[in-house]
């Protein structure tokens, strides 16, 4: 994924619920695929699925294990230490191991799917839109032929600007046909009513992934490199070379000043009442006196909110400043850099290699570009993830996987009660509060209930760039018309083909795609100790989402509230202090250690959750015989499914990034990071008082 903050083909439409949670890391529809997600009951062309095509499961196997390290000391290194040496990074990816594997077979499957709804006749529905986007994705010979010309009206317009007024409607004429950039605007439910959807305002704009790349001295490489990246592509463009290096540092200039008033990575990770700024129209058009919030709502057909949130006051204000005080020539190069550059993937090849070798090579350290078939699925799930999903989980989510997470889900949510019940830091009064939450926690597994209704877009064999236009112009609207309405329960902010999973604050759900449903995390086949050391510990992973440094600040409902007394609020933060030293503790790159308080709400999900998952293991297993597979107990064969999850390896730019940007701590830490405050683990590896895996007295955490 780009490091874009905003462009004229990934809309900053903010989708709120999808923001704050907390993950791992025209054509008319049949009836029957609008009302129910039975894979059986679809009435649509068939599709079939050739598993011997597809690449193996990256599962836990004794081989893999290093007997010349020891669990005790180097427990990443026992577990993965020989996947981690004998697996490069293909030349395509930043990273590799168990998720990117996984995604790999993902990939597979709907490369076979999107091949034969290309091939079908008179296609209809999901099956046209897919078919559409990856013929015309594929035709690499058209896209060359139309090189930049589907854009010219677009460049016409921004070449037209006259001055700050005319800047300002150029914005939201962008915004109303979807393609809007600088700031991110879209639905999500209010903070003080989870059951309503308000209208967000949030901020863009930058090119770099956080606002330190435009200040930090151990990062004016990659500034170095966006300067030139943005010369290149001006001059693509049509810009004479001399102009474009002038107008690349006037880019540089203006993205720097809205970093300046920008929120960190980490600022917005760790406080999510950052999104939520209560303001009426009045109010907000006398913080941006240069844009007209009243004009900017009229403009995208939405009727006037009595109020909406204008999250990070600041950065607004800053833009409006820039709307009178900044040349609109810098703003014509800013505006026609963020439209053409967002649109290079789907443009002809010298555009698509000039994106890729800034943001994924200078960058991220990737040494190949994904081939067309990889880039184009990638837009088919950025446009359409949801249409494809619909045919992915009628090939491949057997309706077992469904029925054994169902009970594994019921046995985790089991457990987590438990521990709550038996928590000695929290009070009776706030262990209510938080039994309260357990209760209402709603679970989704595999895939949609109602498939979402794709009427409306018209897709075609004539043009990428116009299918991928038209999509982004209907799934905008599609946004915007939510505003004000109820929040929909029934909708998923993941596709059925994602492998991740995520909890979502505002609805209080877990949820796990038919993606990740699958080893090493899950095997309807596999014995219980692999299954709960998988997918059980990322169930509770999700549950615990609802109780970490953040998610715990939303209540049963989902609304933004304090449930805690001011003595419990005060144990907790002191428990997750302990947990942020210890991830600070872990140094990832020579001189670059874990952010241990950006990563603070993954890390206490990890803790926890493996918690939760290790006691209904217990449960699950209570009475039964051990098979001790492979000279393996199953004590130690949960911990080492733990293990293999988390088997990853990075490329050192992609790991720096993540270092500054990632929530989740790399994966290497996550491996030990946890079951280093097990006794459990100890145990089932006969673990000593001093090894580096056995973190006891007050080193110990434990929170949920």
């Amino acid at each position: 994924m780009n490091a874009q903050a905003s462009s004229i083909l990934k809309p900053r439409v903010l989708m709120l619920s999808i923001a704050i949670a907390a993950s791992l890391s025209a054509c008319k529809q049949d009836d029957a695929t609008q009302a129910t997600a039975e894979p059986a009951a679809q009435a649509a062309p068939a599709l079939t699925l050739d598993e011997s095509k597809l690449p193996p499961f990256n599962q836990f196997k004794a081989t893999d294990l290093d007997s010349a390290k020891n669990a005790c000391t180097d427990f990443g290194g026992f577990v993965n230490g020989k996947w981690q040496a004998a697996n490069a990074i293909p030349g395509d990816r930043t990273s590799w191991g168990a998720f990117e594997m996984l995604g790999e077979r993902s990939l597979a499957v709907q490369q076979q799917l999107t091949e034969q709804a290309a091939a079908m006749k008179d296609a209809k529905g999901v099956e046209k839109i897919v078919g559409d986007f990856w013929a015309t994705g594929m035709d690499e010979a058209k896209i060359n032929a139309q090189g930049i010309a589907p854009l010219k009206s677009r460049l016409d317009a921004i070449d037209a600007l006259a001055d700050g007024p005319a800047v300002a409607e150029h914005l939201r004429q962008s915004f109303a046909k979807g393609e809007g950039s600088l700031f991110g605007f879209g639905p999500n439910a209010d903070f003080n009513d989870s059951s309503m959807n308000i209208a967000y305002v949030a901020q863009g704009g930058l090119g770099l992934p956080d606002p330190a790349y435009y200040f930090d001295k151990d990062k004016q490489d990659k500034l170095a490199a966006y300067e030139q990246h943005i010369a290149k592509v001006l001059e693509l463009s049509g810009i004479a070379a001399a102009d474009a290096a002038k107008q690349a540092k006037d880019v540089i200039a203006f993205e720097t000043r809205l970093a300046k008033v920008s929120k960190s990575s980490e600022e917005l990770s760790r406080d999510v009442q950052l999104y939520y700024n209560p303001v009426d129209l009045a109010k907000a058009d006398t913080l941006t006196p240069n844009f007209s919030w009243t004009k900017f709502f009229e403009s995208q057909g939405v009727a006037a909110p009595k109020m909406f949130s204008l999250a990070m006051p600041e950065f607004h204000a800053e833009v409006s400043k820039m709307l009178a005080d900044t040349p609109v020539a810098a703003w014509k190069s800013y505006l026609r850099f963020q439209t053409v550059d967002g649109a290079s993937p789907f443009l002809s090849e010298a555009f698509v290699q000039e994106n890729f070798n800034f943001y994924r090579k200078a960058l991220r350290g990737q040494k190949e570009m994904k081939p067309r078939w990889k880039r184009v699925l990638d837009t088919v799930e950025g446009q359409a993830g949801e249409a494809l999903g619909q045919m992915y989980v009628k090939v491949a989510f057997p309706a077992e996987s469904k029925a054994r997470m169902d009970e594994l889900v019921k046995n985790l949510s089991a457990s987590l009660k438990g521990r709550i019940e038996g928590l000695a830091w929290m009070s009776p009064e706030t262990k209510k509060k938080a039994l309260e939450k357990w209760s209402s926690f709603t679970p989704k597994i595999g895939y949609p209930d109602k498939w979402r209704d794709w009427t409306g877009l018209e897709t075609t064999r004539s043009s990428y760039i116009e299918n991928v236009l038209a999509a982004n112009a209907f799934n905008y609207q599609w946004n915007l018309s939510k505003i004000g309405k109820p929040v929909d329960k029934t909708e998923w902010g993941m596709s059925p083909q994602t492998v991740n999973a995520y909890y979502n604050p505002q609805q209080n759900e877990i949820v796990f795609p038919a993606a990740i449903l699958q080893p090493p995390f899950f095997d309807a086949k596999a014995d219980d100790a692999l299954n709960y050391g998988g997918i059980g510990a990322v169930i509770g992973h999700e549950m615990i989402h609802g109780y970490d440094d953040q998610g715990s600040r939303f209540g049963p409902t989902g609304n933004f509230e304090n449930w805690w007394t001011p003595a419990d609020a005060t144990g907790f933060s002191a428990l997750t202090k302990k947990l942020v030293g210890q991830f600070d503790g872990y140094e990832a790159v020579p001189g670059m250690k874990v952010n241990g308080n950006l990563t603070l709400g993954e890390n206490i999900a990890d803790l926890g959750g493996l918690a939760v998952a290790y006691d209904a293991f217990k449960k699950a297993t209570e009475g039964k015989p051990d098979a001790n597979i492979d000279g393996i107990n199953r004590e130690q064969r949960f911990f080492l499914n733990w293990g293999t999850v988390w088997r990853r390896n990075f490329t050192p730019d992609e790991l720096k990034v993540r270092l500054t940007t990632d929530p989740h701590a790399p994966a290497n830490f996550r491996a030990i990071g946890s079951p280093s405050n097990h006794p459990a683990f100890a145990a089932a590896f006969s673990c000593k008082a001093g090894d580096a895996m056995v973190r006891d007295g007050d080193k110990r955490i434990v929170i949920w």
